[in-house]
């Protein structure tokens, strides 16, 4: 029998709160193995003001740097990246360096490519709030071409008068009927890939 496809979940600005291990959860009874690295040590947040705060004091770098640290053990099994808003720019840029990734499961969030990324037909899915003043319809169709020109394979779900993270039962954004439907939609990505 196959192993199980592993995906790595990173968290948004908030830390690793129970929504994520929530969603991890949800994976794992779905048949998944799921690793939730804490990017924050242990540290979370009430607000995005203090999320962004305890971001900004890591630093992205070290950020990224915690990322592929917490990744790389796992990368020789061909990993599906995930994140939520923060955590998706993060998840992006580990799937777009890693060549041997499966996909890339992004909530709430992308991030800007560096030139000259290339990869070789990588699935990738978004869901996205619309509007969401994260990831602007400019901002989102800019990424979504030069993702295209990288060689990705693109899927884009949009979720109209959703909050911006609506998947997340433990904040104000929490759209049960948007969330529902963005799992619904993922499951069935992370099944093909």
């Amino acid at each position: 029998m196959p192993s199980p496809t592993t995906i790595v979940l990173f968290h948004s600005a908030y830390g690793l709160r129970p929504a994520v291990h929530g969603a991890a959860e949800r994976l794992r009874g779905a048949g998944y193995e799921v690793h939730v690295p804490d990017l924050y040590d242990g540290r979370t947040a009430d607000t995005v003001e203090d999320g962004m705060a305890i971001k900004d004091g890591i630093g992205r770098e070290e950020l990224l740097r915690r990322a592929v640290t917490a990744a790389a053990p796992l990368s020789d099994r061909g990993l599906v990246y995930a994140g939520f808003s923060l955590g998706g720019s993060i998840a992006q840029n580990l799937a777009l360096g890693d060549e041997k990734a499966r996909g890339l499961l992004l909530f709430h969030g992308t991030s800007d490519l560096a030139e000259g990324a290339v990869v070789d037909e990588l699935p990738v899915q978004l869901h996205v709030a619309d509007p969401d003043p994260f990831e602007p319809h400019d901002w989102l169709n800019a990424w979504y071409l030069r993702m295209g020109r990288a060689g990705a394979d693109v899927e884009v779900h949009r979720y109209g008068g959703a909050g911006h993270l609506f998947t997340d039962p433990e904040l104000p954004d929490f759209d049960a009927e948007a969330s529902e439907r963005a799992w619904r939609v993922a499951l069935g990505f992370l099944a093909e890939v």
